[in-house]
């Protein structure tokens, strides 16, 4: 199992863990100590009272996200590119996690579930799309999934996107 270092939690960019409850989106930090691996960021989001479960979006040193949706027992991921695994921990856990081998040599490509929202609006087709952006940080798209879920505006708030 991969365990983060303490000095990729310090590149982390940001960690939030969205939710709704009775219907309203619910936004707020998650802590970066407690993002050693895909089950300890599960772990932490089972905290929450989500009607459909808690989504964790994490983005790392303006080079990759990670998405961990965690419904009960059900986990499942998406890493917006598996070649960052190579270099990053975190990213190592989740095709660990998914069990997609990674070389040094492989070309940027998402990793996990294209369809993690897809029983919520957006679906696998509209997500690899979005990924397929190479003109967008990794900031802008996860705002870009936050917005399309609902919650866009309190996630830019949170995250300092707002202009």
């Amino acid at each position: 199992m991969a365990v983060v270092h303490e000095s990729e939690t310090e590149a982390i960019d940001f960690a939030v863990a969205a939710y709704r409850e009775e219907g309203i989106w619910q936004v707020q930090a998650l802590d970066h100590a407690k993002l050693e691996n895909v089950e300890s960021i599960a772990r932490e989001l089972r905290r929450y009272p989500g009607d459909n479960g808690a989504s964790g979006f994490i983005s790392v040193d303006e080079d990759f996200f990670v998405v961990v949706r965690a419904r009960g027992a059900h986990v499942t991921v998406l890493l917006s590119d598996a070649s960052a695994a190579t270099d990053w921990e975190l990213a190592r856990s989740v095709t660990d996690h998914i069990g997609v081998p990674v070389e040094d040599d492989d070309d940027p490509a998402p990793a996990g579930d294209l369809g993690i929202f897809a029983d919520m609006g957006i679906p696998a087709m509209d997500m690899g799309v979005l990924l397929d952006d190479l003109d967008l940080y990794p900031d802008e798209q996860l705002s870009e999934i936050a917005t399309k879920l609902g919650f866009g505006a309190r996630f830019d708030e949170l995250v300092g996107l707002n202009s």
